[in-house]
């Protein structure tokens, strides 16, 4: 083994621990988003003024019946009027707080939200391959929009409410104690046995609406498989199975809203029976009052004070009603923070060197693997095994092998997709693992296999890493490849769609613009998993002659499948069991009989014939 090689153990995901209590998923999810505690005392204050506003109207029908309709001597209108006059003025600062209230809210949510949706999806981004392999697309695609769009919806609209009605209880109570502190602990006494049982249900309910944010994700990705998969469930008559597949993800969902609603369904019957509990509570205890009854206890009460009473009893009931409904959107946000800060808490395995950053001397870059073994997360074999190699800058080499050989791994250790268990990878001396993500994606550049497009057209396509170049200098580089025929026959030429996927392409078309993509990058290292199969022969001679432009005068290593393209390599690397078993140039590879080799060029020839 070399004496500079550094045993690196790749990091593993650990299993997944207990999720944090209702509490702490808000602490944690409020200090991911510190735009929401800008001006919140300003946002407190008016919250107050509007709940002050409401509580104004129950004392003003009291000093209205008590002091102005039923004074001594008769009604005194003018007093009516002006208790009146002054609870408008009230109710209108009230309906200015309360809008501007939420004009303030909204905004401050809508502004820490975009960022955490940011900040997730760079987190997902920069997930490992495997992890992102691990999850299915479509949970990841919900946790950047259903679960941050619930979190929004609570925090605008619950959470507003919450706020606001936990003002209007607190008011509401020290009202009602003024006006008779017995009929307030009779109130107060109602809810004691809901509050005793809050603890379980909220439990019961952050069970079950965990599980349908769960539900969500499995959803969105039973649908997104059915729809990008669309071509092949037709071509293979599945559509059935296809359709039970994605009715059976759906009754999951249904089957966990249910349980969820019916948490929900409960404590609103709670609620809505100590409501009614407290209504009777109110006037019988009142009248008791108003008879004159308790005056012992000084708690006679007025008309005016048994109306206003009646009043402060619904504005103190009316919040504790909608918290059942607060808190089942709560439970809600709540399952969904949780799923943002598993995504958040998940540690890329592949991490950027950041300052500690070490530069790449200019021009091709060399390659050595420093005894590099690598084994994917679960256990098992490894994939690669004690592989040491050196590549010289500038050489064209050839992967070959049987599948599971180990090719598709050392391209993804190459282009630091992954980190490698054991041993290094060094570019031009230096280990992979301290080049920055920003000079290893300009310098190395993968061509995959599919030749993924984005659905936008062909330029912006061939342009996807240089925006600024114009079309002069696009369909430049189409000619420098060979490619000016194919581009003048395409409907619109550079402004051709090529669809989702690239879907309105064929294969080896799609690889032309993926060529074109990598040509206009200009990378020191190009790696490339030729894509021949159903490439008719045309397209196949472009492609060949476009691989010839662009792998000139660059370190080339690609997985090759075609014959011509390990013949004409400096260098050919034959992996077997995870190892390279035979290294050398075509026809000294082949001229070594019963070798992994040999067998392969055999059977490409039988391909041939």
């Amino acid at each position: 083994m070399s004496t500079d090689v550094r045993v690196e153990p790749a990091p593993r995901r650990t299993a997944p621990a207990a999720p944090d209590g209702t509490l702490v998923t808000l602490r944690r999810g409020l200090a991911l988003s510190p735009e929401l505690r800008a001006g919140l005392s300003g946002t407190l204050a008016l919250a107050l003024a509007s709940t002050l506003g409401k509580v104004a109207v129950p004392i003003a029908v009291q000093q209205g019946l008590d002091h102005g309709i039923r004074a001594t001597g008769g009604p005194n209108l003018g007093y009516v009027a002006t208790v009146g006059a002054l609870t408008v003025v009230l109710l209108v600062l009230a309906v200015g707080s309360a809008y501007l209230m939420n004009y303030r809210l909204y905004r401050s949510t809508e502004t820490a939200l975009s960022g955490l949706r940011i900040r997730t999806f760079g987190h997902v981004h920069a997930l490992s391959v495997l992890h992102q392999q691990d999850e299915r697309r479509g949970a990841l695609v919900s946790r950047v929009t259903s679960d941050i769009d619930q979190i929004s919806r609570f925090l605008q609209f619950s959470g507003v409410s919450l706020v606001v009605n936990a003002g209007q209880v607190v008011v509401a109570t020290v009202v009602m104690v003024v006006y008779s502190w017995p009929l307030t602990v009779a109130v107060l006494a109602v809810f004691v046995p809901l509050a005793l049982v809050m603890p379980r249900l909220q439990r019961w309910q952050q069970t079950a609406y965990r599980a349908v944010r769960e539900r969500v994700g499995v959803l969105y990705a039973a649908v997104a498989e059915s729809v990008v998969g669309a071509p092949v469930i037709r071509a293979y008559g599945v559509s059935g199975r296809t359709a039970g597949r994605l009715s059976d993800a759906i009754e999951r969902y249904r089957s966990a809203q249910y349980g969820a609603q019916r948490s929900s369904v409960v404590m609103s019957a709670l609620s809505e029976g100590a409501s009614g509990l407290t209504n009777t509570l109110v006037v019988v205890g009142g009248v008791v009052l108003g008879a004159g009854l308790a005056h012992e206890l000084g708690a006679g009460f007025s008309v005016g004070e048994l109306t206003a009473f009646v009043f402060l009893a619904g504005l103190f009931v009316q919040p504790i009603q909608m918290f059942t409904e607060t808190l089942t959107e709560a439970q809600n946000a709540v399952a969904g923070w949780r799923r943002v800060l598993d995504i958040l808490d998940a540690e890329p395995e592949v991490v950027d060197p950041g300052e500690q950053a070490s530069p790449l001397p200019a021009g091709p870059l060399a390659v050595r693997f420093a005894d590099v073994g690598y084994a994917y997360p679960g256990g098992g074999a490894e994939a690669l095994s004690d592989v040491a190699v050196t590549i010289a800058p500038g050489t064209a080499v050839a992967v070959v092998g049987e599948t599971g050989s180990g090719k598709t791994t050392f391209a993804k250790l190459l282009t630091r997709l992954m980190d490698p268990t054991r041993g290094r990878v060094l570019l031009s001396g230096t280990p992979l693992s301290r080049v920055g993500f920003a000079e290893l994606r300009r310098r190395v550049v993968m061509v995959p296999q599919d030749g993924f497009l984005f659905d936008s057209t062909v330029g912006r396509n061939a342009a996807f890493v240089r925006p600024d170049l114009s079309d002069a200098e696009l369909t430049a580089a189409f000619a420098e490849l060979g490619l000016a025929d194919w581009l003048a026959g395409l409907p619109a030429g550079l402004d051709t769609p090529v669809g989702e996927r690239g879907e309105h392409l064929s294969v080896g078309e799609r690889q032309l613009v993926a060529l074109v993509r990598a040509y206009v990058a200009d990378p020191d290292l190009l790696i490339l998993d030729e894509a021949t199969s159903a490439v008719d022969p045309a397209t196949e001679v472009r492609l060949q002659r476009a691989l010839d432009a662009v792998t000139r005068g660059r370190t080339t290593v690609t997985i090759a499948h075609r014959l011509s393209t390990a013949e004409a390599a400096d260098e050919v690397l034959v992996f077997d069991g995870g190892r390279i078993v035979q290294r050398g140039p075509h026809e000294q590879l082949v001229a070594v009989t019963d070798s992994v080799y040999e067998r392969l060029h055999a059977s490409w020839l039988e391909q041939t014939r």
